[in-house]
């Protein structure tokens, strides 16, 4: 019987795959400035990302692609120091960049590459996720296939692809053997592995993903005997891992199962509730349910965190008080549920018409069978139901975050109305929501994600010997996070008409200078190229009109 249920999960996972097959890899870069001997960044604000509030001005020295010098040059208001100024020599770079403001790279810990049903080629993900300043992602499952994910991380890693540093975590039980592919029939023709079923199958396949190169491991359920040994193996060579607590398992594996045995970190909100259960061990499933009608699926989802222990209750408090003894990351993906608790604002985000492909606005139309896309019959009563959901999972991640905990920052884009790079910023906005000073919305993005990946000492802070990883732009935004959007803010100009502001300007990846709003005019001619060649119009859901 377990071995039977174990196939049914992998299968389950596995019909995902249509979605997911190999895009398009990025093509040769032919954007960014750099990098330098020496490039020197004058005049900025910094917000390190460390937790510590803006100074400046300041001057960062950059030598290639580290982080050589960072100098306090005067104070607000007067003119800058010049004699406290790092010298420039003849063949130095120098951006002059008074007034801007200069925090480290983002990082996306939820950051899927897109898929063909998608429609989504690299590159269009890439400088998506570039123009947001989105330095460094962490791909959960490696769904276009492990090599192919290794070979866009080595060439990011030379910086050959405009793209962000790439972090592959393979999906448990995934064929390792996948070769990139060009054909469509080759990927059709790929020969399948066999479910795992035994502790040893775990083990085994735990150790051959390391020796493939990655990066580690994204679970969504098995059997606990079979998930005992994969995670304790992962952990054992030193492999981070991360899981999406399936409904299909979490009755008998949930979130605290998971952290005792030695994950690293949980995405989403999956099997927190089910450890949180007081007066019943199962979900009060509504009795004509099936995990296959995605509707079901996340309807019932909405009503999950009311049957959870009370918020500052004994048990939520011991639940959580192991959870960070364990030191467990919490990646909430505030963002993708989103449209669930208001349809109408994801579905007609403004970037649509601009930014969003054909084929991948197809793809987020009502379906029985596109993943994310289960808008059969959606309610207002569902989206109260999901209002209240948040509400109460936002309290407890905002209290984990106030007691120590590490909360990051992940997006999940490319389902449910989700466009990369846009939807990042929202999850900052969502964070804000649910009680985080934007301050440590900006750590949650930034030094805690890199803490996640054990990448602290090079990424996450902008420090003296870190890689020169930068999100610059001109407005301040602790005070707007809106700011962020490549569409910008609005704002009001001296003659009562409205403006936009805002918007990365720079990005600044491994010490080389990116224009983040020319990156965005990349995507646009993109879409407009995939416009041309197709439907130009992306029609509301049953209506004529876009």
């Amino acid at each position: 019987m377990k071995k039977n249920f174990t196939l049914l999960i992998l299968l389950a996972f596995w019909t995902l795959l249509p979605a997911f097959a190999q895009i398009q890899p990025a093509p040769d870069r032919a954007e960014g400035d750099g990098q330098y001997g020496r490039l020197i960044l004058r005049g900025v604000i910094l917000i390190d990302g460390t937790g510590a509030p803006p100074i400046g001005p300041v001057d960062i020295v950059v030598e290639k692609n580290k982080i050589a010098q960072i100098q306090v040059v005067g104070y607000p208001g007067l003119p800058i120091s010049e004699s406290r100024r790092p010298k420039a020599g003849p063949d130095d770079k120098v951006y002059e960049l008074e007034g801007h403001y200069l925090l480290p790279g983002f990082i996306d810990s939820h950051g899927h590459i897109g898929g063909e049903g998608q429609g989504t080629p690299a590159e269009y993900v890439f400088k998506l996720w570039m123009a947001h300043g989105i330095t460094t992602v962490k791909d959960p499952s490696a769904s276009n296939g492990l090599n192919w994910v290794l070979d866009q991380k080595k060439r990011s890693a030379a910086n050959e692809i405009t793209a962000p540093r790439l972090f592959a975590y393979t999906a448990f039980g995934a064929d390792l053997e996948r070769k990139i592919v060009k054909e469509e029939e080759d990927l059709r023709e790929k020969k399948e592995r066999a479910p795992i079923t035994t502790p040893e199958q775990a083990k085994a396949w735990v150790n051959e993903n390391k020796a493939k190169g990655a990066d580690g491991i994204k679970f969504f359920g098995a059997n606990p005997e079979v998930m005992q040994a994969a995670i304790s193996e992962n952990k054992r060579i030193g492999l981070r891992s991360l899981m999406h607590h399936q409904q299909l398992d979490v009755a008998r594996w949930n979130v605290l199962n998971s952290a005792r045995a030695g994950l690293t970190a949980m995405e989403h909100w999956y099997g927190l509730p089910e450890a949180l259960f007081e007066d019943r061990t199962i979900q009060d499933f509504r009795l004509d349910y099936n995990y296959q009608n995605e509707q079901h699926r996340f309807g019932e989802a909405g009503k999950l965190w009311k049957q959870a222990a009370a918020p500052y209750s004994v048990h939520w408090n011991k639940v959580m008080n192991e959870l960070l003894e364990l030191d467990f990351t919490l990646d909430p993906t505030f963002n993708i549920y989103e449209a669930n608790r208001d349809l109408m604002r994801a579905r007609t985000a403004e970037w649509h018409q601009v930014y969003t492909l054909p084929s991948l606005w197809k793809y987020y139309q009502p379906s029985r069978q596109s993943h994310g896309s289960y808008w059969f019959d959606w309610t207002t009563e569902e989206e109260i139901q999901w209002k209240e959901n948040y509400r109460l999972w936002m309290t407890f991640v905002n209290e984990y975050k106030n007691r120590g905990g590490r909360v990051t920052a992940g997006s999940d884009s490319g389902f449910i109305y989700q466009l990369y790079g846009f939807a990042y910023i929202r999850e900052l906005e969502l964070l804000r929501e649910a009680g985080f000073h934007p301050l440590e919305v900006i750590r949650a993005a930034t030094y805690y994600g890199a803490e996640s990946l054990g990448m602290e000492k090079l990424i996450g802070s902008v420090e003296v010997g870190k890689l020169a990883d930068f999100v610059i732009l001109e407005e301040n935004p602790l005070q707007n996070l809106k700011v962020l959007y490549g569409t910008g803010a609005i704002r009001l100009d001296e003659n009562n008409q409205p403006i936009r502001v805002g918007g990365v300007k720079y990005t600044v990846k491994d010490g080389i200078v990116y224009d983040a709003k020319k990156l965005l005019e990349d995507v646009k001619a993109i879409v407009d190229k995939a416009k041309a060649e197709g439907d130009s119009k992306l029609k509301q859901p049953g209506l004529d009109w876009e």
